[in-house]
């Protein structure tokens, strides 16, 4: 009989399946998928890899949702955080007999609320859960100060496919030899907290102080899409479904993640895998892993306008055979978690508990 393994999840991602599909093909697992609607901003389209078997989460009550996931018979539970109080129902009924995992991007920022959630634990998260699945070390240290000890914490929750994205990086490779891309790129919401007009703003004046060849290429939608800058040096795509992001991998060089906050940032991982200089505020999760300064990218401080002027322009000056050297440092550095080492994670703890 396959072992099984049961995530309840919130919003499904190209990045979540991946990692999934590496599980299933891997290991040969049966994997249970409950998951939350759509998001309407983000309309990602998915293929669910064979083997997978998805449950619309509004289609339940609470008591059909506990006895389907106890008729499942998991050898593994994950869920993603603790807001669904219909998902922490169903961890309840597992009675911590099995691996039950909590996943967690929030980083530990010693406010009040993180305070009493860590003085509560022992009375609740300790009660339901076995370990903790955590993005990185920002996300680490949240979850030790909420009791679980350093062999129960998991790091690597949010991994991308990283093969996916080193074959784009070598499809561009040879387009990008005979011709290198001047331009920044940016890929994700037209939403304030993510600092996209502060990149607007940057990149107009940096044109404006120190004209140059360099483009911006905007990828997404959102709320600000009805006021985003126009320049002629900066374009925008509109939103853009993962599969077709090729021809703007192909024709552009730096990514820039600007976020006032970001608790991980999936979407760095991902350009790092596919060869790209970084530039990323302070307050972006991913760049705890994936950005070693001045060594594939630069940081600034979140907000500031003139900091990120001045980070873009430390690229522009680079010559291009300092920021070929940067994205072959970003390759690597992506190769630290990936969808296989992520599906290892899971398998031994099912053999921990056997």
């Amino acid at each position: 009989m396959k072992t099984k393994v049961l995530f309840l999840y919130t919003e499904l991602a190209g990045y979540f399946l991946s990692c999934v599909e590496a599980l299933v093909q891997q290991y040969a697992v049966e994997v249970h998928i409950v998951r939350w609607p759509l998001n309407q901003e983000a309309p990602f389209q998915f293929d669910v890899p064979a083997g997978v078997q998805v449950y619309e989460r509004q289609n339940y009550t609470r008591e059909q949702l506990i006895r389907l996931c106890q008729e499942i018979a998991p050898r593994l539970v994950f869920c993603s955080g603790w807001v669904d109080k219909d998902y922490l129902a169903v961890v309840r009924s597992f009675k911590k007999e099995i691996p039950i995992l909590v996943g967690m991007d929030n980083q530990w920022q010693g406010s009040v609320k993180q305070y009493i959630a860590s003085l509560l634990a022992p009375f609740t998260l300790q009660r339901l859960f076995t370990h903790a699945f955590v993005a990185g070390a920002p996300q680490k240290a949240y979850a030790r100060k909420l009791g679980f000890s350093e062999s129960h914490v998991l790091e690597g929750y949010y991994a991308a496919d990283v093969g996916h994205f080193q074959q784009a990086y070598l499809t561009a490779k040879e387009l990008k030899a005979e011709a290198f891309p001047r331009r920044f790129l940016y890929v994700g919401r037209y939403v304030p907290e993510k600092g996209v007009e502060d990149l607007w703003q940057a990149f107009v004046q940096l044109q404006g102080q120190m004209p140059n060849d360099w483009e911006l290429w905007c990828l997404g939608t959102g709320p600000l899409a009805a006021i985003a800058v126009k320049h002629p040096k900066v374009k925008h795509f509109g939103f853009v479904q993962p599969q077709a992001l090729q021809p703007y991998i192909n024709q552009t060089s730096v990514f820039v993640l600007p976020s006032h906050f970001e608790p991980w940032g999936v979407v760095i991982h991902e350009f790092a895998a596919a060869g790209f200089p970084l530039l990323c505020s302070h307050r972006v999760g991913a760049a705890t892993a994936f950005l070693k300064e001045g060594i594939n990218g630069f940081s600034f401080e979140p907000g500031n306008v003139t900091a990120l002027k001045e980070a873009m322009k430390k690229l522009v000056m680079l010559p291009e055979a300092r920021l070929r050297l940067m994205g072959e440092e970003s390759r690597t550095m992506a190769l630290q978690n990936t969808p296989s080492i992520w599906a290892e994670k899971l398998m031994k703890l099912t053999c921990e508990f056997a």
